[in-house]
This record gives C-alpha cells, sequence and structure tokens, in this order.
C-alpha cells in the first residue's frame, strides 16, 4: 500500500529548469507539494510551472511574496492564476487592501500571506521599524490578513501555535525555516524540526536544501516524510 503525501512543500531552488524538472518528479511521489520561489519563476516565467508539475499530482506552491500596490498585486495575482498553482504568496506588510485585491483577482488560488520572514530576528525587525518582538508583529499581520481574506499564512514554527490561537483551524499555516535534527540553519534565524513544526500546528511544511542538496532527493523526501507522518498521528 503507498503511503500517503506527506504535507511538505519542497523548495525547488534548483539553477536549471531540468534540474528543477528532475527533483519535482523524485520527491512528487513522497510530498504534497513542490514549491517555485521567485528566482526561478523570473528565470524561466510559467514554463517552469509546467516543468515541475510534470505528470505528477502534486501541488505547485508560486512563492513569489508580492508586495506592490493593490492594483499592480491584483493584476500579478490575475496573470499567474491561469497556471493554476495551489498557493501564491504576498507579503501581509502590503496591508489589508492589497491582500484583498489577490484573493479577489485569483479566487481559485489559496493566497498565503506572509508575516515575518524567517531569515528575520528581533535586530532586524527593529531596524525596518517593526518594533516588540517577532510574535507580536506576527501575530498582528497574521490577524490582518485573514480579514482581508487570506485563507492562508507564513510564518515560523515558532509563532505557529500563537497564530492558530488568533485566527482559528481554518486556516492553513506553512512554516519555512523547517530543518532535521542536526541539518545546518543556512540563513534562516527562527527554525523547528520537523516534529516539532507539526507538534505545534502547522499543515504544510517548507522544506529545501536537506532534501535538495542530499545525495538522493527521492529518498531523502521519503525519509523526512515519515517522520512527519509520524509526527501527525502523535498529534
Amino acid at each position: 500500500m503507498t503511503a500517503p503525501s506527506a504535507p511538505i512543500a519542497v523548495a525547488i531552488d534548483a539553477n536549471e529548469i531540468e534540474t528543477a524538472a528532475t527533483w519535482a518528479s523524485s520527491v512528487a511521489p513522497h510530498v504534497s507539494t513542490v514549491k517555485v520561489g521567485l528566482e526561478l519563476y523570473l528565470r524561466y516565467g510559467p514554463e517552469v510551472i509546467s516543468a515541475v508539475r510534470g505528470a505528477n499530482r502534486v501541488g505547485v506552491f508560486l512563492d513569489l511574496k508580492l508586495h506592490d500596490i493593490p492594483a499592480t498585486v491584483a493584476g500579478a495575482a490575475r496573470s499567474v492564476a491561469g497556471l493554476r498553482p495551489s498557493i501564491l504568496t504576498v507579503h501581509a506588510g502590503g496591508g489589508a487592501d492589497m491582500v484583498r485585491a489577490a484573493v479577489e483577482a485569483a479566487p481559485d488560488t489559496k493566497i498565503a500571506a506572509v508575516t515575518v520572514l524567517t531569515s528575520m530576528n528581533e535586530t532586524d525587525l527593529e531596524q525596518v521599524g517593526l518594533l516588540g518582538p517577532a510574535r507580536d508583529a506576527v501575530r498582528r499581520l497574521a490577524v490582518l490578513a485573514v480579514g482581508a481574506g487570506a485563507r492562508a499564512l507564513v510564518c515560523s514554527p515558532q509563532e505557529v501555535a500563537l497564530v492558530r490561537a488568533e485566527v482559528g483551524p481554518d486556516v492553513t499555516l506553512i512554516t519555512p525555516g523547517v530543518r532535521p535534527a542536526g541539518a545546518d540553519a543556512g540563513d534562516q534565524s527562527r527554525v523547528a524540526t520537523p516534529e516539532e513544526a507539526i507538534e505545534a500546528g502547522a499543515d504544510l511544511l517548507v522544506i529545501g536544501r536537506p532534501i535538495t542538496r542530499a545525495a538522493d532527493p527521492g529518498a531523502a523526501a521519503a525519509s523526512i516524510a515519515a517522520a512527519v507522518r509520524r509526527a501527525g498521528v502523535r498529534v
């Protein structure tokens, strides 16, 4: 019996479209979603969405983090909606009107509002004018975005439980900054293991380099997916 796909979005941060397609095909049997980021999308455009989707039934998470005036974000969301991404990101910091514009422009796509980037620490937040602990900024932005119609939020694993208490059970919580125990944190500041993120209440874990930089990305995805499914059973 085939194991169900784990709630993992593998970040396909490849330099070449062929590599991206290979990675996506390798991990697709084990995970629910593959994520295409800004760099890869700008390099190859809509072609890369077709390449990573291939013949797989895997969902495509288009992580563009749109942040502009509402009319421009609406136009951008409308332009990519035809690619049928399951998730499209915008920055909650763009304000309620901007988030609402994206939601209305792409009604068949789940708009995920990014709260505070997981690469940012307290000093970084203070420098850009977000005073107080990161948890407070995340909470404020989460409430704002959901009020504007966002059906998903992006926050670090460390804020998942707080955000869940604020927005309830129906909003999808997506957590980057997820690293298996012992893995290099890289450029992430607020991190957790996959098991910790699931136990905190995350719905979808974004994991990149621990899978794609492994000697066998498919095997790495299978191993992490099994650990995530076990953690989900315990919750």
